[in-house]
This record gives structure tokens, C-alpha cells and sequence, in this order.
């Protein structure tokens, strides 16, 4: 699962990209304006930006150029009407890393999606293991030595994040930055809700020390290999 920002403001169009990309299994954050994708791009994290060339005030241009110059580093993808060489260059020359024009069928923006994660972020394989556990984002499934764990969407996303993150601590806030959408209405103690509940899921199938907690500096699933990176931000 990736977590995605569509910046469109064509409301059919939007309400397509985002049905198709939750359908998906991605977290999708909708912005309206090259202004609100700013705003959001300044305050949240995200793996994959969809942008459209042509948003009222600041263009799709102005966004990726801005991105880019403030250090941002997903993969961008420029929906466009705009179809001539001059134009695909011009968006490629600002940052952006793909191109499709309108109209597109949802299949290939699809296609387009899953070969950006696996180019942007070698993380993104479709199948993660680390000791007995394995999630498999293809059927959204976990098991335990191969015993089936039950998890609810949202507890499967937390521990994707945390198992394509190993030995990095996490605080709850990044957590709560980079599973959900910032209108989620999440509050950081339903994070530690969440943590608490897949710990009791996977102790009950003997990995009671799975999900790490360090206090007062945040959770980490830790491989083999100790040495953790620095931790996130507090």
C-alpha cells in the first residue's frame, strides 16, 4: 500500500483516479488546487504524487517545480491534455518522472502506478517477511508460519509501513503523517490503539515482541541486523 496524492481539479475525473487507486489498496489524498497540494506537501509524506498539468491559480508545473526545489522526491506522475513533445518536455525538465494524457483508461494509470513504486523505492515489493511474519500486499493477507492473522485494512497498512521501515523508530505522529490522509480525523491515541491491537493478533500466534516500543522515542520491528537508523522525527 502506498500512500498517494492526487492533485485534480476536475471533480469526475477525481472521483474516477480515486475510486480506481483506493480499489487498489492506496491510501488516496485529494487536493483541489496546486495551493492545497502545497500546503500538503509541505506537512505530510507521501510515496506518489498523480498531478494534473492545468489547476486553477498555480499550475501542475509551478507544484513540481517547487516540489522538487524544496527536496521532495516521489515519484510524479503529470496527467495532461497537453500531448505535443514541447509540453512533455517541459513537465519532464521541471521533475516530473511520467507523463499520461487525457483521456486514459484506468488500466494504464494503474499500470502506471505499480511500475513507479517499484522504480521509486526498491521497499515496494509486493511480498514482505521479516521472521515468521509475512504480509502480502497482492491479497492484503498476514500470516504467522503460515497461520492466517486477521487485520482490518488499516492495521494491515500500520504494519506494512513499519515492516518496509525496519530497524527505524517511528514516533506516533509519523505514523499517523504517513498511513493516513491528513482528514482522517485520526488523533495520535487510536495509533496507539492500533499498535496495541496487532501486538495481541500477533502474540497470540507467538511474536509477542514483534512491534517494539522504546519510551519516549516511538515503535520499531527490528531484523537481525541491529543497527537501527535514526529515529524519525519527534
Amino acid at each position: 500500500m502506498a500512500k498517494i496524492l492526487l492533485v485534480e481539479d476536475d471533480v469526475l475525473v477525481s472521483k474516477s483516479v480515486s475510486e480506481w487507486v483506493t480499489g487498489e489498496a492506496h491510501t488516496v489524498e485529494v487536493a483541489p488546487s496546486g495551493e492545497d497540494a502545497m500546503q500538503l506537501l509541505k506537512n505530510f509524506s507521501y510515496d506518489l504524487i498523480i498531478l494534473d498539468w492545468s489547476l486553477p491559480g498555480m499550475s501542475g508545473v509551478e507544484v513540481c517545480k517547487s516540489y522538487r526545489a524544496s527536496g521532495g522526491s516521489a515519484w510524479v506522475i503529470f496527467l495532461t491534455g497537453k500531448g505535443d513533445i514541447d509540453s512533455k518536455e517541459q513537465g519532464l525538465d521541471v521533475g516530473a518522472d511520467d507523463y499520461l494524457t487525457k483521456p486514459f483508461q484506468m488500466r494504464e494509470l494503474g499500470a502506471r502506478i505499480r511500475s513507479a513504486l517499484r522504480r521509486s523505492d526498491a521497499h515496494f515489493q509486493p511480498e514482505l517477511k521479516i521472521g515468521d511474519v509475512q504480509l502480502s500486499m497482492a491479497t492484503q493477507s498476514c500470516t504467522v508460519r503460515d497461520v492466517a492473522v486477521h487485520l482490518m485494512p488499516k492495521e494491515a497498512a500500520l504494519l506494512e509501513f513499519l515492516m518496509r521501515n525496519p530497524n527505524r523508530m517511528f514516533n506516533t505522529k509519523k505514523l499517523l503523517d504517513s498511513v493516513w490522509t491528513s482528514d482522517a480525523g485520526v488523533s495520535e491515541g487510536i495509533i496507539r490503539t492500533y499498535i496495541r491491537t496487532l501486538r495481541q493478533k500477533l502474540e497470540a500466534l507467538g511474536q509477542p515482541d514483534f512491534i517494539k516500543t522504546v519510551p519516549g522515542a516511538g515503535y520499531i520491528i527490528e531484523t537481525d541486523n541491529k543497527s537501527a537508523h535514526p529515529a524519525e522525527s519527534q
